[in-house]
């Protein structure tokens, strides 16, 4: 499999207890919305903390930076990570491009 992404779209998401279901669904709705309507988009995983079942880590890769800022410029992109978000009680994301592959 090769991946010739350059850049990364990251979450750190903290849902709140009881909200896990709800969440991963939500989640999943908002990347297969992203993977039909948004060029440039490579694929998308959410990991689960095995130490924190309530923590999460997500990460989309991107073409380039201008495909992943196209993305979140869309009026869905806020309703959709809105949604994600309302169900967590912290959630931080950060954008990244690379650095080095091995």
């Amino acid at each position: 499999m090769t991946d010739d992404s350059t850049t990364w779209a990251s979450g750190d998401w903290q849902v709140t207890e009881g909200d896990i279901d709800e969440f991963v669904a939500r989640w999943r709705a908002f990347l297969e919305w992203t993977k039909a309507d948004s060029d440039g988009f490579g694929h998308a995983r959410l990991l689960r903390d095995l130490n924190r079942p309530g923590h999460f880590v997500s990460f989309s890769a991107w073409r380039d930076p201008a495909a992943m800022k196209a993305w979140q410029s869309k009026p869905e992109f806020a309703e959709h990570f809105g949604a994600c978000r309302a169900l967590c009680e912290d959630m931080t994301s950060s954008g990244y491009e690379l650095a080095v592959g091995v």
